[in-house]
């Protein structure tokens, strides 16, 4: 069928006022589609945990922290030195060792511990573990000390 100019003229136009109609409703609708199942909550923000060591002489001690959340408890359990790295350090009262990670759950994870190893000397080290910039816990001994606020 042939159609006179002005016809065809009113067909196209129908036609692409039909088309940006439906585009207009596809531009609406795909932004409200629901989320994917695949994408899981948002991770928790992550907390600023600072770790300090000291003694009140001066001392080289072993200095094992928690810098990153393990996946999960049985991961940590099967190796925790993996999750807790080793630093050596030269501390006293007057030089301290610190440190600041980012955890996102330092309720169970946050750690600094302290050793001046075997030996007769008692440097009396001191630890202190803070999150998001209040002090949640303190500890000190003669030949080591432990700071954490885990439930375990």
């Amino acid at each position: 069928m042939i159609f006179p100019r002005t016809s065809r003229h009113r067909v196209t136009t129908t036609l692409l006022a039909a088309a940006v109609t439906a585009g207009g409703v596809l531009a609406v609708v795909t932004p409200l589609a629901a989320p994917s199942a695949a994408q899981g909550p948002p991770p928790p923000p992550l907390r600023n945990v600072k770790y300090t060591v000291f003694a009140e002489q001066p001392f080289y001690v072993d200095i094992y922290y928690r810098d990153v959340d393990p996946p999960n408890w049985a991961a940590y359990s099967h190796n925790p030195y993996s999750f807790s790295p080793k630093a050596k350090a030269q501390i006293g009262p007057d030089q301290q060792w610190n440190l600041d990670v980012q955890l996102a759950d330092p309720d169970q994870w946050a750690m600094v511990t302290a050793t001046s190893g075997p030996g007769e000397a008692k440097p009396n080290i001191h630890c202190v573990l803070a999150v998001d910039g209040v002090v949640v816990a303190t500890n000190q001994g003669p030949k080591g000390a432990l700071c954490s606020i885990r439930s375990w």
